[in-house]
């Protein structure tokens, strides 16, 4: 079976709209979290990372998004940039493109504004119907693939930090299936004040103090074959996706190491040639165990590492979508090179752990 590739991506983060934004801002180490306007956004973090000026009507056009809420609107846009950097070539076989975009809860302030609407309003069924559908988990990809033409599977995937792993793992399966001929994959998380106040009151302590970040990033999976008819270069080839579960928090540590030696092993790369690694970082003791655990795996290798969570925030479903961007813009236009390898790794607060792992093209 054809190797599948990324042949090409965007992303839409802190530092901007656009991938060359945010390569700029990740091979340059620059911090993209700043502190927030409190008039706008009175929760109760101080500091954050998000997309400076984004508005739907702005990215997306006027037409048809006066609804539109945040998070629909950065997949939207981040879609839109991957089609446009490629012609809008895959686009133009709609029913052969797929979409698998990840998610949190979909739009986290869209279903409690709703929900306060019906509560509020001299009636229960005095809300808004337009903005309904904003409180449906597919939302965003739905719209996206409304918005621009993409008429094949279409899927929606949450699972928290890991999300952009599992879109990925999901899109390949897709692919190998014979569902479709190519692949739009990726995952999506916006600020809201009502996601802020969840995740205040879902963290401990010592957690409370990193801010919260948002942004998109989608990648264009497919074979090589199809790459170079359409002339793309391959960027990178999937080689492996791994996943296991943990019980105690201590135990994440050789959870994630067994998933990188199996993703190794099965592949037949060697841990020499790692050459990348950009772990999820999630802080405290978690942060500390999947460092520990991917260095137990790839022993006494000196990978550089690529620690996005510190330059964009505590981007949530968008997290390892993200980790993978940075992966991209650290290789180079010209992608990872021959005997080159990168992992992408993340250790979730529920239990899982996972990691993707790329070579050379």
């Amino acid at each position: 079976m054809s190797p599948l590739v990324l042949s090409a991506w965007s992303a839409v983060s802190p530092y901007g709209v656009g991938s060359a934004s945010f390569s700029e801002g990740i091979n340059a180490g620059r911090s993209a979290v700043g502190t927030l306007d409190r008039a706008a956004y009175p929760g109760p973090f101080e500091r954050g990372g998000l997309v400076p000026d984004f508005t739907a009507a702005q990215y997306v056009g006027r037409k048809g998004t006066r609804t539109m809420d945040r998070v629909t609107a950065l997949a939207v846009t981040a879609v839109g940039r991957l089609l446009a950097s490629c012609d809008a070539e895959p686009a133009r076989r709609p029913e052969e493109t797929a979409l698998v975009l990840g998610t949190g809860s979909g739009s986290v302030q869209s279903i409690m504004d709703f929900t306060r609407d019906s509560f509020a309003s001299e009636r229960p069924y005095h809300v808004d119907p337009a903005r309904m559908p904003n409180t449906v988990m597919n939302r965003a990809a739905g719209q996206s693939a409304i918005w621009h033409g993409i008429k094949g599977p279409n899927t929606t995937i949450a699972g928290g930090w890991l999300t952009g792993l599992l879109a990925l793992s999901y899109a390949v399966r897709l692919h190998r299936g014979g569902h479709c001929a190519r692949v739009l994959c990726g995952a999506a998380e916006e600020y809201s004040v009502q996601r802020a106040w969840l995740e205040w009151h879902g963290r401990t302590a010592e957690e409370r103090s990193a801010p919260l970040g948002e942004g998109s990033a989608v990648f264009l999976l497919e074979t090589p074959e199809d790459a170079a008819a359409a002339g793309r270069s391959p960027l990178a080839r999937v080689r492996s996706t791994r996943f296991r579960a943990f019980g105690e928090q201590g135990e994440a540590r050789a959870a994630l190491a067994a998933c990188v030696r199996d993703a190794l092993e099965t592949t037949g790369v060697a841990a020499e040639d790692v050459r990348l690694v950009a772990p999820l970082g999630a802080g405290g003791e978690l942060a500390a165990l999947e460092e520990a655990g991917v260095t137990d795996a790839l022993g006494a290798t000196d990978p550089r590492w690529v620690r996005c969570r510190p330059l964009l925030g505590d981007t949530s479903a968008a997290s390892t979508s993200l980790q993978l961007a940075a992966v991209l813009a650290s290789a180079g236009g010209q992608g990872l090179a021959s005997g080159e390898a990168a992992l992408v790794t993340g250790i979730e607060r529920d239990g899982t752990v996972g990691c993707a792992l790329l070579t050379g093209a």
